[in-house]
């Protein structure tokens, strides 16, 4: 059986109980406080005060020169003093000092205590007592003094302890009758009141008679007490009366509601019926609306409805990833809240519900994830008996305009590749007329040529003066100019004839990393002479993949491609005014199922947006006049593209340099045509 707890069996006591219980115990803490702080004043008084007094009566007493005089002659003398002061009980030990600071006897009372043998360590030893103690100089006239060291007992005599016991127990007696007294008058005026108010309640719960009242009592809180709950049995008794007279009429409202009842039964019969058969068409409804949602939010193009005051009625998953706005949060908001890139829209939206006609608008731009997107927006009006509004439907034509942009290089290729198969033939004939006359113009002049120097003693003109008054005109200079111009239009109409020429070469597999340095060392040696740029000299930077193993290509054309981009990188670097950090060509390779990538990343001067979309038009070059034919690129794409079925696109930011991608498809990659890769994209 488990024991109460003793504060729940101290929380269960009645209310009287309580208060003597804790009476007593205010009673015995005062009690036991007092006795405890007038034993603690008693112990502090007298080693504070009385034993240090006692201390110097007895030095005073044992001072006297008579006494002293033959005390310090020798050590039996000084004990037979020291054993007169036997006697005193607030003395615990006493030690004689000599003149020359000799102990010459000691008196110990109790356990014996380590009195200091000379006189000198005496200020050592005081200093780790805790006890009262004095040292008494004892004056010998003529001789050095003595010294008496005096010892305080720390014990308070027994008879205090016995005085002390004694009054505690007196005022303990008289505390217990004074609180008999106090506990018959709590019983008398707290106890005893509360009593009959708790058998009186016990009473009015048993017989549930609420006429009962309580005596009034004295008028204090049990008084109150007694007054309020005689007036809860005022207000109990008439409410019982209220009720009485309530149930009455209850009864005789309940008899005349049977008779409705019956009424109700049948009508409520059809209002079941007629609530089935509504929620089975508003199953229908839900159904059906949460299909065309699903339909809706289907769609790759983001559709908004609006009503006729432009407010968000319909919201699909598209316009909230596109606007970045949820539907909870779109729904009863005004579009230009919920979808801010359509507030320059408004007013072909208000056009669009009033004239109720359809609004297109054919490109808009907004950033997505950082990324530039293009967007087509179409306006379409909205009636019914729903009221009147705006469909909004907004496509994403980015991939489109990129394919059209592809399609249309594509087609620039091809139309330049005949052009260029023709204009080469034409201008290959006159070209060779002009470098060969050149050389045969220089062969002329030259003096090593017996002929030339037969002709010139005929007419009676010397050659070296000929050459001179040609070097004074400039005309080697001019002849030179011609051969180079010649040399040029040489290399165009090579350029022009390899971008025309479809490859019928075998391709092999080719190591793409082995080719990429072929390629930066013949660039490294070419550019280095062209231009003076320490082409080696940049951080070339490889990062090949080395999962990627060997791609089906031409060799020699895919080095090509890789020269030209080189060298366009070096320019890049070349052309840059800010040259506080070091030019930077990185190369990477990653295999990209189906596709194996070549990047030529550089920091160079980068290009804009409209130098970016014509990159690989034929015969566009940002290079001054002289430095460069709009070839390059364009033979470079023509290569990849229909030679080796891939792709070539470019990365460009002004300031920060240009990033071409190659796409070359892997061993076994079915060969298809470039429009159908750039939709696969």
């Amino acid at each position: 059986m488990n024991l109460m707890p003793l504060r729940q069996r101290l929380e269960n006591l009645p209310v009287g109980q309580k208060l003597l219980a804790a009476l007593l115990v205010l009673l015995i803490t005062i009690l036991l406080v007092a006795n405890l702080t007038f034993i603690s004043a008693a112990y502090y008084i007298s080693q504070e005060s009385m034993a240090p007094q006692a201390l110097q009566t007895i030095g005073r007493l044992v001072s006297n020169p008579s006494l002293v005089a033959d005390a310090l002659k020798s050590p039996d003398n000084a004990e037979r003093l020291l054993n007169e002061l036997n006697s005193y009980s607030p003395l615990r030990a006493a030690a004689l000092y000599d003149g020359k600071g000799d102990r010459l006897a000691q008196l110990q009372h109790g356990d014996k205590l380590n009195l200091p043998d000379r006189y000198r360590h005496i200020e050592a030893w005081q200093a780790t007592e805790f006890r009262s103690n004095q040292v008494i100089t004892l004056p010998r006239p003529g001789t050095a003094p003595g010294h008496l060291l005096l010892v305080a007992s720390s014990e308070l005599p027994v008879a205090f302890y016995t005085g002390t016991l004694t009054a505690s127990l007196g005022i303990l007696i008289f505390s217990v009758l004074l609180w008999l007294v106090i506990a018959r008058q709590i019983k008398r005026l707290i106890t005893r009141p509360i009593h009959q108010l708790e058998e009186l309640s016990r009473q009015v719960t048993r017989e549930e008679n609420y006429a009962l009242r309580a005596s009034r009592g004295n008028h204090d809180e049990i008084g109150s007490l007694a007054e309020a709950f005689n007036t809860m049995l005022s207000r109990i008794e008439a409410r019982e009366q209220q009720l009485k007279r309530a149930r009455d009429d209850s009864q005789a409202a309940y008899d005349q509601a049977q008779g409705l009842a019956e009424e109700t039964r049948h009508t409520n019969r059809k209002l079941e019926l007629e609530v089935q058969v509504r929620s089975k068409i508003e199953k229908k409804l839900t159904g059906f609306q949460n299909y065309l949602n699903s339909i809706i939010d289907s769609m790759p193009s983001a559709l908004i409805a609006l009503d006729e005051q432009l407010y968000v009625t319909q919201w699909n998953q598209e316009a909230s990833a596109l606007s970045g706005t949820r539907l909870d949060e779109a729904l009863n908001q005004p579009i230009f809240l919920a979808f801010e890139p359509l507030k320059p829209f408004l007013p072909q939206l208000k056009q669009t519900v009033e004239q109720h006609t359809v609004a297109k608008i054919e490109r808009v731009t907004w950033f997505k994830d950082d990324e530039p997107k293009h967007y087509a927006l179409t306006f379409y009006p909205l009636m019914g008996g729903a009221g009147r509004g705006v469909v909004i439907r907004i496509d994403d034509i980015t991939q489109r305009l990129s394919l059209e942009e592809m399609m249309v290089q594509s087609e620039k290729m091809l139309s330049v590749g005949g052009l260029a198969a023709g204009m080469a033939h034409e201008i290959n004939n006159p070209l060779g007329a002009i470098l060969h006359n050149v050389q045969n113009i220089r062969r002329r002049l030259s003096p090593d040529l017996p002929k030339n120097l037969e002709q010139a003693e005929q007419i009676g003109i010397p050659l070296e003066t000929v050459n001179k008054y040609l070097q004074a005109r400039e005309v080697p200079q001019l002849l030179d100019g011609i051969q180079q111009a010649g040399a040029r239009a040489a290399k165009i109409v090579t350029h022009m004839l390899s971008f025309s020429r479809r490859s019928t070469r075998q391709m092999a597999p080719c190591d793409l990393p082995a080719l990429i340095d072929q390629a930066v060392e013949i660039a490294g040696n070419d550019f280095d002479l062209a231009i003076g740029f320490d082409f080696k000299g940049q951080a070339i930077i490889r990062q090949f993949d080395p999962a990627l193993g060997p791609v089906p290509g031409t060799a020699n054309e895919l080095e090509q491609v890789l020269l030209n981009l080189l060298k366009n990188a070096a320019q890049a670097i070349h052309q840059r005014e800010d040259d506080s950090e070091p030019g930077r060509i990185i190369l990477r390779t990653k295999l990209n199922p189906p596709w194996a990538e070549i990047q030529v990343e550089d920091n160079g001067i980068g290009m804009s947006e409209s130098v970016r979309k014509r990159t690989f038009e034929p015969f566009f070059t940002t290079k001054e006049i002289g430095q460069g034919t709009g070839l390059g690129l364009s033979v470079s794409y023509f290569i990849i593209t229909n030679n080796h079925k891939g792709q070539m696109e470019v990365q460009s930011t002004p300031g920060q340099g240009t990033c071409f991608t190659l796409r070359l498809p892997l061993a076994g990659t079915p060969v298809i045509s470039q429009e159908l890769n750039q939709l696969s994209r």
